[in-house]
């Protein structure tokens, strides 16, 4: 566990987008075909094998050849600045896969290139029976557009899947255990460097913790230009309290008027 406190430590100084890519690359335990012969899906997953593939098919774009021509004075220079991050080409696409998704979206909302299905029982049918439709129609969509799915990177029939650092399911959204864990064994800081690696990654996680900035005023304040590193009881106390609200850490759901509910 100490190996990966200090693993954890690298991807915060390096950068959110490091500890994101790495939190999805380790999330998945590969898939195969044989690994899902048991599953109720089974039979609608092999129906639609071709979207589910390791490797996605290279197509090559028509060549049309010249796009445009643009005159010039001599000695002047075309500009090279675009107006988009992206050639427009590319963010056209983007708006169209996005379009093209947003009638499944009741069931299956998407979030950048990750989606997420989800199903419950209805009108006598079974949540699996339900599911098992909303698959269908998911696949029959990315078939026709020639949208592809990595098999390895696949969760199918769970009712629970992590998503962005926490598991959803049935009952709501609770953090990660092996993050909670790794943030309960985090050594007391000892610098200010330190104090906001353990803050960058706790962040992640302080929706769960009522209060969560008010217990953290007192390591707040270690953070402030020109401030003296003194690690006081009440310093000590706070950093316990964050570990401590994260093992308590509730589940969160939407609140259901019809009854009591908390708000964190």
């Amino acid at each position: 566990m100490e190996s990966q406190v200090e693993e954890l430590k690298q991807l915060v100084t390096d950068g959110a987008d490091a500890l994101s890519a790495k939190s999805k690359k380790e999330r998945f335990d590969e898939q195969s075909w044989d690994s899902l012969k048991s599953s109720p899906l089974y039979e609608v997953l092999r129906e639609y094998k071709d979207v589910l593939t390791h490797d996605i098919p290279a197509e090559l774009p028509q060549d049309k050849g010249v796009q445009h021509e643009i005159d010039l004075l001599p000695g002047t220079k075309y500009c090279v600045t675009r107006e988009w991050p992206l050639p427009r080409e590319q963010v056209k696409a983007i708006d169209d896969s996005l379009k093209v998704v947003r009638s499944v979206r009741d069931f299956a909302p998407s979030y950048f290139d990750d989606g997420f299905i989800h199903s419950r029982a209805v009108n006598g049918k079974s949540d699996v029976e339900m599911h098992k439709e909303h698959l269908r129609k998911l696949f029959a969509l990315m078939r026709k557009h020639k949208f592809y799915a990595n098999l390895k990177k696949c969760i199918f029939g769970a009712s629970e899947i992590p998503v962005l650092g926490c598991l959803v399911g049935k009952n709501g959204v609770r953090p990660d255990p092996g993050k909670v864990r790794v943030i309960n064994e985090w050594p007391t800081p000892s610098n200010v460097k330190e104090l906001r690696q353990f803050l960058g990654i706790a962040k992640y996680l302080c929706k769960y913790v009522s209060n969560y900035a008010g217990k953290i005023r007192p390591l707040s304040q270690l953070l402030k230009k020109d401030a003296a590193w003194d690690w006081t009881a009440e310093c000590q106390q706070a950093f316990d309290a964050v570990k401590q609200g994260l093992t308590e850490a509730p589940i969160l759901a939407v609140a259901d008027q019809d009854r009591r509910f908390h708000v964190v």
